[in-house]
């Protein structure tokens, strides 16, 4: 008993799991939902282990949401698109999203757009500078950056 794969039916081994569960890094409530269905049980225990876990702050939405909108944008420079795309399997509500992206400050997210201008464009490939450009800008709106903030940073960046 104990695995991923296998039920767990004692209610104090699971609670112990899912503490450990929380404690390896920030989780949202639907994280650890899912990960208490695993464990074979049924809805109302469920919602019963979650507001222990609630109560004893080993879950916070608010504190998960930052932590992730925090890490995304820091080490993967990742945009706001890509990270709102990310956080909705998490079920988070519009007040926690938005106190999130309190953690995103405009001028290191500049820095971050400019630092994938710089390294992206040498790699890329097209038949005229026209195409490279193009290219450049999808793969920086891909990456979840606003179109109109790519605008300007390709501008700023071709201009010096």
């Amino acid at each position: 008993m104990g695995n991923d794969g296998q039920h767990i039916y004692d209610l104090n081994e699971a609670r112990e799991k899912i503490r450990s569960f929380c404690l390896y890094r920030e989780r949202s409530q639907q994280e650890c939902r899912d990960k208490l269905y695993t464990y074979g049980f049924n809805s109302d225990t469920i919602e019963i282990l979650l507001s222990e876990l609630i109560q004893e702050r080993f879950v916070d939405e608010e504190r998960f949401a930052r932590a992730f909108v925090r890490g995304k944008y820091s080490i993967k420079k990742w945009g706001r698109y890509k990270i709102k795309q990310a956080l909705y399997p998490h079920s988070l509500s519009d007040y926690v999203l938005k106190k999130a992206f309190t953690e995103i400050d405009s001028e290191k997210y500049w820095a971050n757009l400019m630092q994938l201008c710089e390294k992206r464009w040498p790699l890329t490939k097209g038949k005229d500078e026209f195409l490279r450009k193009q290219k450049l800008r999808a793969y920086l709106q891909a990456r979840g950056y606003e179109a109109d903030l790519v605008q300007e940073a390709m501008q700023e960046f071709f201009k010096g």
